[in-house]
């Protein structure tokens, strides 16, 4: 028995509707299958973007803790790795807010690099006695490690040194070489 074509309980027939969905329907499936091909080839060196740096001479490596450290990632200025600079406060080792998205930024990417190495040197400015101006910038320099640590970086991959007031950024008396000489220092080995 058939259904009237004016029957208000009888769904409409679109064929096409169907096919449109089922294309669309591969369609994402194709390329979810690309983008995983070409994120898997971007990490291991195969695929066209790996293809296309190896004819121009480039190497192309992942941040992959097997593979050796892509030292352009520490040089991208949009990333905080860039920072490699911590300034502090007048007399103090309390590590300004400003600083803290950097510190966790290289404590994470210690963390995912184990075979890398840094050290922290602590700086001061001229007034104070030597002897001060080297403890203070050690507790700077540990002050930094602790915070690099609590990020994930490890215990062996971090020391620190102190300079105290014998390596001025800028060799002037006044407040502003005094502000940029009150520093750590974040310094990876392989640099």
């Amino acid at each position: 028995m058939s259904t009237p074509a004016n029957d208000p309980t009888r769904l409409p027939c679109r064929p096409r509707a169907g096919l449109r969905l089922a294309a669309a329907a591969a369609l994402l499936a194709l390329l979810a299958g690309c983008a995983s091909w070409l994120e898997e080839g971007a990490r291991d060196g195969t695929g066209p973007e790996a293809e296309a740096a190896e004819s121009a001479g480039l190497a192309v490596r992942g941040l992959d803790p097997d593979e050796p450290l892509d030292a352009a990632i520490l040089d991208d200025p949009d990333t905080p790795l860039k920072t490699r600079r911590i300034h502090f406060a007048f007399d103090s080792s309390q590590i300004p807010e400003d600083a803290l998205p950097v510190l966790k930024a290289h404590g994470e990417f210690l963390g995912e690099h184990p075979e890398l190495r840094m050290t922290v040197e602590g700086h001061t400015d001229e007034r104070g006695s030597r002897a001060y101006n080297l403890a203070l910038g050690e507790r700077r320099a540990e002050a930094v490690k602790e915070l690099l640590r609590a990020h994930g970086a490890g215990t062996e991959q971090v020391e620190t040194v102190s300079y105290g007031e014998e390596q001025p950024l800028v060799p002037e008396s006044n407040e502003q070489a005094w502000a940029e000489n009150r520093r750590a220092e974040l310094v990876y080995d392989s640099e």
